[in-house]
This record gives C-alpha cells, sequence and structure tokens, in this order.
C-alpha cells in the first residue's frame, strides 16, 4: 500500500508541473502568432521571385549564366542545419538531425568519407549534437533566434554565397522544418546553391518574345539573383522559427493534458490508500473492544 504522505507530495508535484506545461504553452501559442503571420506573409513574394527568376535564368544563353545557377560536380558539399535553441518541442529537432544525418550518410557518403562535407548550424541543439561528433563544422549561429531580422539572416546567407562563389563549395542544401500548422511541421531539404533550373515539366515563357528588358535579362539576373537567395535563406529560417514555436505549442498542450490523467490516477491511488487506512484504523478498534468485552 503506497504512503499517503509519498502520494500526496506526488501529486503536488505533478500540479506544480502541469502549471509550468500549461504556462509554457500560452507563451509558445502568443509566439506562434506572430511567427505564423511572419511566413505566411513572405511566402508568396518568395516564391514568385524564385520562379520568376528561374524562368529568367532558363532563357539565358550558356555563356550568360549566373555563378550562382551554374551547375558543378558536387565535390564539396555545405549542408545548413536549422534547429532550436532550446528543448521541450517534441520531435523538432530530432527529425531534422537525422535528417541532415541520413544526407549526409546516404547521398554524400562519397564526399563524407573524403572530408569534403562541412555543415553550418542555426540553432543550439544543432551545433551542440554535430559538434560532439564527427562531423566539420565550419560555424554555428545560435544566436539568430535571439533577434530573427531579415539583415542578421542575409548576413549568414551572404557568408555562403560567398563561399560557393569562390568555388568553397560545389552545393549547398538546407535542411529545415516547413510549418504547416501548429500541429504539423514537414521536414524539408532544399537546394539552395546552386539555383535550380524549372523542372523539365515547367513551361518556360516565351521572355524574349513578350518583354524588351533594360538593362538586359543578364544584368537583371545578377542583380536579382543574391537577393533572392537571401529571401530564400530568410524564408527557410522563418519556416524553422513558426515550426518551432507550434511544435512546442502541441508537445506542452500533450504534456499538460497527461499530467490531468496522472493528477486523477494519484488521486484515486490516494483515495483508495486512504479509505484502505481507515478501514483497518476501524478493524483494529472493534477487534480492541471486542478483546475488552471478552475479559
Amino acid at each position: 500500500m503506497p504512503n499517503l504522505k509519498e502520494v500526496r507530495i506526488r501529486i503536488a508535484s505533478v500540479k506544480s508541473t502541469q502549471q509550468i506545461t500549461s504556462a509554457m504553452k500560452m507563451v509558445a501559442a502568443s509566439k506562434l502568432r506572430r511567427a505564423q503571420n511572419a511566413i505566411l506573409k513572405m511566402r508568396p513574394y518568395a516564391a514568385k521571385l524564385k520562379d520568376i527568376l528561374q524562368n529568367l535564368s532558363a532563357s539565358l544563353d550558356s555563356g550568360d549564366v549566373n555563378i550562382f545557377a551554374q551547375q558543378r560536380q558536387p565535390s564539396k558539399v555545405l549542408i545548413v542545419v536549422i534547429t532550436s535553441n532550446r528543448g521541450l518541442c517534441g520531435a523538432f529537432n530530432t527529425n531534422i538531425l537525422r535528417t541532415a544525418v541520413q544526407r549526409i550518410q546516404n547521398e554524400y557518403a562519397i564526399q563524407y568519407q573524403s572530408g569534403n562535407v562541412s555543415v553550418l548550424t542555426i540553432g543550439r541543439k544543432g551545433s551542440e549534437f554535430f559538434s560532439k561528433r564527427a562531423y566539420n563544422v565550419v560555424s554555428s549561429h545560435d544566436s539568430i533566434f535571439d533577434d530573427l531580422t531579415y539583415d542578421n539572416v542575409a548576413s549568414v546567407a551572404s557568408t555562403v554565397m560567398t563561399a560557393y562563389a569562390g568555388k568553397e563549395y560545389d552545393r549547398v542544401v538546407i535542411v529545415y522544418n516547413q510549418f504547416k500548422n501548429a500541429a504539423v511541421q514537414r521536414v524539408t531539404v532544399e537546394q539552395f546553391l546552386p539555383v535550380e533550373p524549372p523542372a523539365a515539366t515547367e513551361v518556360v515563357s516565351k521572355i524574349n518574345t513578350d518583354f524588351i528588358f533594360l538593362p538586359s535579362k543578364t544584368e537583371i539576373v545578377t542583380e536579382l539573383i543574391p537577393k533572392s537567395l537571401k529571401i530564400q535563406f530568410y524564408k527557410a529560417v522563418l519556416d524553422s522559427n513558426a515550426s518551432e514555436h507550434g511544435a512546442r505549442m502541441t508537445a506542452m498542450h500533450q504534456a499538460t493534458d497527461n499530467a490531468g490523467d496522472l493528477i486523477k490516477e494519484l488521486n484515486l491511488a490516494y483515495n483508495k490508500a486512504r479509505q484502505a487506512s481507515i478501514t483497518k484504523e476501524i478493524l483494529e478498534i472493534v477487534s480492541g473492544a471486542e478483546a475488552l468485552k471478552n475479559q
């Protein structure tokens, strides 16, 4: 039979935990609204800009292809892994890290064995994970989520783009959680560099016959591609930020519900133990009275 005092202490402890998880759920919900508004406003602009640039790049002559659109054999690869700074968000970070490791060990196994796979981390959980293992972590940017602005993210994107233009890497891949809703986040692996051409099934507009470009298409692409890449990078970080708050809100909601179920079970156990204790005391009193009566 459980000790009544121990059960009371455990009930109080679970109630305290429930209050904490409930408060964290409300904080995550508040942050989620702002993060969700930011990513939903950014997506249409980023998608349209990417579509325009893909079509423009595809219509250029082979000699005019921008450095960021040149397709090279991926002998040196950079993996950008976007995680969170804090835990308590379910499988949010675990899914990202598992996907990144699988991508390195499967698709880029030859490059990894040759020491030509590097990792750039955004988020403390990713930094801690890869720094403790045999991976070449070139840089970590854990403070971005403390002040999530376009300028801060664009500076990281510029560093990556400069390294790619200098042929330090032949391919740059971003692994992040794409926000769907508060309960659903989809792990996404997206090629950042080089800029991917339109799919073969897409119909490229006959831009030459419809428009006159001033300045030329080459100059427009040269000017817009760096801006577009920074926007795509920023969108990925915003997606991850919204996904983190959604995952944490869902995890804390489940934790709060589980704490409520546990409290019910502990109250039932406490009442049973208390009833058994009272019954035992009554039996002892009755037995004592009967013993006195028989003397």
